[in-house]
Order: structure tokens, then C-alpha cells, then sequence
């Protein structure tokens, strides 16, 4: 799909300066809309907006359909008349990275609280009936997920064995008089999970039509593979390369690259393609259509994996020793446009992209990626430069995954620099601005741009440092960052590119 030339901005819902000490759907998310709209912004990029698990990964999530409950804003909660402000007095504030553990420990309790108020109060109380109604609705219409992912949430508390593949048998191997011991004796917890999905998909749903009144799209992410520990494997383990006791037989990564020079082991299951395509790929259809109705664009992460696959034994401690699998490919994306219509999809083609994997992309019209931090290393990596890009391009100065622009320039050689200055002029020190003009000056239909590059922070604002387990995703913008100025000086330069007049091409929903 085409998309009309745009400009945006990449930040993670998790990264706002939200009350509570993690970025929510609350006023600070509808604060950063109203940013974007006065910097003439037309989308707004987020990462996967999944329940997290180990590690707190977006891309690691413990459902492929559901939504965090922590990005849920309590703040809003209280407005709804689903808790009193005072219960959420003592909660963290807006400043300061995330804090995962704290926010589990202090305000999950809280949501589930509100939780269960509006599950006593609902079915009976004129104020809350309008909800009630939407919530009931909600339950009929996600039932395909919703039920069976209840079901997960509450079975995770009540083993506290960190993993589902830890459970007694009869529920880890879905035993159904098992489950309906569960569903009689945790009948409450199931709703409030149910709930809290409800109040997630609510807020979600209007913020984004608060964005959309602003023109502005959301551009969503979408993890290839799915984590071990979710409700999709333990729901669908006959989809997923799995023993007898199902555990993983071999795993997803990547081999080594410019991250790691053992590879990337990341230890999600593989799909068993044979079977998802003799069931018309309808697993990947639903998630596709669930990805649809949470985004108007769709940025499908590692697309390299839909061509060929790394899969790598389960048994082993890094990801040299994988070996190359191929894929569908196309023979799944036509799956989905003949179920789902023509989608809005982006390629994630960054790293190791044969021709095979270029074909695929330019056969489904899917803009592809670039990132102009690249583009100053080797002859080969000069494609990245803006003056190589085509117009099916989704251009950035840096992504979740890189450090930032000012923290990249404060580590690279002389060399480096010299070859950026002579790119882009003399940066004194400050390259961040001199390369968002570049990257929005391009032809690329869209231009996106780090939140932390719009601030010119250093390698502390880093999202994501690949191959390192700890110490990502906690990132937030500080409180006030959203100014005038920033908005003004943006705005300029997105007039100067001529992208202000030409916002993204509306996209027909998906066909129910």
C-alpha cells in the first residue's frame, strides 16, 4: 500500500510522562497528540502494546491480541467513577525512568481494585451503564482471545511459577476439567482480567480518536514470532515447534551481525508453517485483523523472517549454530489480503536483506526502512543516506533500537564525523538537527523521528540496546518536554519539506 508523503514521531506509550510512574492512555498521551499536531506531525509510531513479561520486551509479550494493563491510566479510572482519587494518592509521579517492578507492585493492585468496583457497580448503577453496556459488547466481540487469555493471567497468579510450561499437567495441557475447576473457582478474576482488557481497549480507542481528529495516524508494531511464555503457545501449541511436553525444539533469532557477534538468541518459539497454511493461515489472519483494528499502519518487525527464518536448537546457549528455514512468504500475505482486504503495512528490512526478501516486499508494495545512522559506516551501507531513498521508504534518524543521534555522535570515530559533516555542514558537537532535516528533506514517504532526537538527549534516553537483557524499555521523556518551541521549530522544517500539506492517504478498514 502507498502511503501520501508524512512526517511523525516515534515514542512508546510507556515513555510518556504519565502519572503513575509508567506512560499511560491518559492526559499525557492526549498532551502528546496535541504536540504533534502543532508541529504538523500526520503519525505518531508506537512499540507493540502487549502485556509484557520477563524483561519487560514490547516484542516479548504474553499475548499476541491483549493490551498491557499497566498502560492503563488511573487518572482516567477515576474520572469513569470506577475508583476515588484518593486511593491513587500514593502512586510514583511523572518524572523518572520506569520503575516495572513498582509500577506491578503499586499500581496493578489499584487497577485491579477499580476493577472489581465497576464489576459490583456496573450491572446497576445509572452512571456506569453506558459502560457496562460497551463492556458487554466488548466481551461478545473479543471472545475469540479474550476468554482463553483470562484464563492465562489469572493461572499465571495463581501457580507464581513465572512461566505456563511450569503448571501442573492438566492446565498446562489445557485438560477441560481442569479449566472449568478454574473457571468455578476463579469465575471473579477471569472478569476483572476481562475488565481490565475492556478498560485498556476503551482509553485506547479514544485516544486514538483524538489523534485521528488531529489527522494524525497511529503506526503500530507487530512482532514476528510470539513469546514462549504467552497465551498464544500455551492456547495453540500444535501451531509451534513443540515436544511432546511443550517444550520449544528449536528457536527464533538472529546470526551474528552489527549487534552481537554471537547472534541474537531469542528464544520464541517457531511457528509450524505446514500447518498454519493448511488452516488458510487463519491464526495469522486474526492477528492481523486484531493488528488493524489497534493501528491505522502496520510496521511488521524482522520481515526478513517471512522470506527465511533463523532457527536454532533449542539447546543451544547462542544463536552461531542456527541455519537458514524458508517461509511462506508470499504465499501468507496473499492469504491475507484475500481475507482481510489490502493491508497498511511496513517492512521492517533492516540487517541481512537478500534479493528474495527485497522481492517479497516489492511484490506486496510494503515501504521498506531506512535509518540514516547507518548510512556514515561502509560503501554498503550507503543506501541509507537520503539521497539513495525511493519513495517506498520509511525513513528514520535512529529507531527503538538504536542509540540515540547525540549519543551515537558522542561514541563514533573522527572519521565518522568527518564523513557526516561533510554530509550535512558543520554540526558543532550537535549533529541531532542538521540529520532530521536530511532524513524529512527525502523522498521517503515517511519520516519518523525518535522522541529522544526531537529533545537531543544522549545514549541515558536509549530504548533498546539489542542482544542486552536488562536495563531496556524504561526510557520516559521528562515532564514538560511537549513545548511550544519544539513544536514551532519541528513544524518549520516539516513546511521547508513540504510535508505539512500532504497528509497520510486515509486507509479503508479492515473488512470485519
Amino acid at each position: 500500500m502507498e502511503f501520501s508523503r508524512s512526517s511523525g514521531v516515534l515514542l512508546h506509550v510507556s515513555s510518556l510522562p504519565s502519572y503513575g510512574g509508567i506512560g499511560d492512555l491518559g492526559p499525557a498521551a492526549h498532551e502528546f497528540v496535541a504536540f504533534l499536531a502543532a508541529a504538523k506531525q500526520h503519525v505518531w509510531q508506537v512499540l507493540p502494546l502487549c502485556p509484557t513479561g520477563y524483561g519487560n520486551s514490547p516484542y516479548a509479550g504474553s499475548s499476541a491480541f491483549a493490551g498491557n494493563p499497566f498502560l492503563i491510566s488511573v487518572e482516567l479510572l477515576v474520572d469513569w467513577g470506577w475508583i476515588a482519587g484518593e486511593r491513587i494518592a500514593g502512586l510514583a509521579g511523572r518524572a523518572g525512568n520506569v520503575d516495572f517492578g513498582g509500577v506491578e507492585e503499586r499500581k496493578l493492585p489499584l487497577l485491579e481494585e477499580a476493577a472489581e468496583n465497576f464489576l459490583e457497580r456496573g450491572p446497576h448503577d445509572e452512571k456506569l451503564a453506558g459502560q457496562w453496556k460497551e463492556f458487554e459488547e466488548f466481551c461478545s466481540a473479543e471472545a475469540g482471545w479474550l476468554v482463553d487469555y483470562a484464563f492465562y493471567a489469572v493461572l499465571r497468579g495463581e501457580f507464581n511459577t513465572g512461566a505456563w510450561t511450569a503448571w501442573p499437567e492438566p492446565v498446562r495441557k489445557r485438560k477441560p476439567e481442569a479449566l472449568a475447576q478454574i473457571a468455578a473457582k476463579h469465575g471473579q478474576a477471569l472478569a476483572r482480567e476481562q475488565v481490565l482488557q475492556f478498560a485498556f481497549a476503551k482509553q485506547w480507542k479514544d485516544l486514538r480518536a483524538a489523534a485521528a481528529a488531529h489527522g494524525i495516524r497511529i503506526l503500530g508494531d507487530v512482532a514476528i514470532f510470539v513469546n514462549m511464555d504467552s497465551a498464544d503457545v500455551w492456547v495453540h501449541p500444535e501451531l509451534f515447534e513443540l515436544d511432546e511436553e511443550l517444550r520449544p525444539i528449536r528457536i527464533a533469532g538472529v546470526p551474528p551481525d552489527y549487534f552481537s557477534p554471537t547472534g541474537q538468541r531469542w528464544g520464541n518459539p517457531l511457528y509450524k508453517w505446514d500447518v498454519l497454511e493448511e488452516s488458510g493461515f487463519d491464526w495469522w489472519v486474526e492477528r492481523i485483523r486484531r493488528a488493524c483494528q489497534l493501528y491505522d499502519i502496520v510496521r511488521l518487525d524482522h520481515f526478513r523472517g517471512f522470506e527465511a527464518y533463523w532457527a536454532i536448537p533449542a539447546e543451544e546457549a547462542t544463536a552461531i549454530n542456527g541455519t537458514w528455514v524458508k517461509a511462506p512468504g508470499l504465499k501468507l500475505f496473499k492469504a491475507l489480503e484475500a481475507a482481510l482486504g489490502p493491508l497498511p503495512l511496513v517492512a521492517e528490512d533492516l540487517g541481512l536483506i537478500t534479493a528474495e526478501v527485497e522481492a517479497l516486499r516489492l511484490e506486496m508494495r510494503m515501504p521498506g526502512m531506512k535509518v540514516i545512522q547507518f548510512g556514515f559506516s561502509d560503501k554498503g551501507a550507503h543506501m541509507h543516506l537520503p539521497h539513495r531513498y525511493t519513495a517506498d521508504t520509511v525513513a528514520y534518524t535512529g529507531t527503538h533500537d538504536n542509540d540515540t543521534t547525540q549519543g551515537w555522535w558522542n561514541t563514533i570515530n573522527a572519521a565518522t564525523r568527518g564523513a557526516v559533516e561533510t554530509y550535512v555542514g558543520p554540526v558543532d558537537g550537535r549533529p541531532v538537527w542538521a540529520l532530521i532535516r536530511a532524513t524529512e528533506a527525502s523522498v521517503a514517504e515517511l519520516a519518523v523521528v525518535p522522541a529522544q532526537d526531537l529533545l537531543e538527549l544522549g545514549s541515558e534516553a536509549r530504548m533498546n540496546t539489542p542482544a542486552v537483557g536488562a536495563g531496556n524499555w524504561g526510557w520516559r521523556a521528562p515532564e514538560g518536554s511537549w513545548t511550544a518551541g519544539l513544536a514551532a521549530r519541528l513544524a518549520v522544517i516539516v513546511e521547508m519539506t513540504d510535508r505539512e500539506n500532504d497528509p497520510l492517504t486515509p486507509i479503508e478498514t479492515v473488512r470485519e
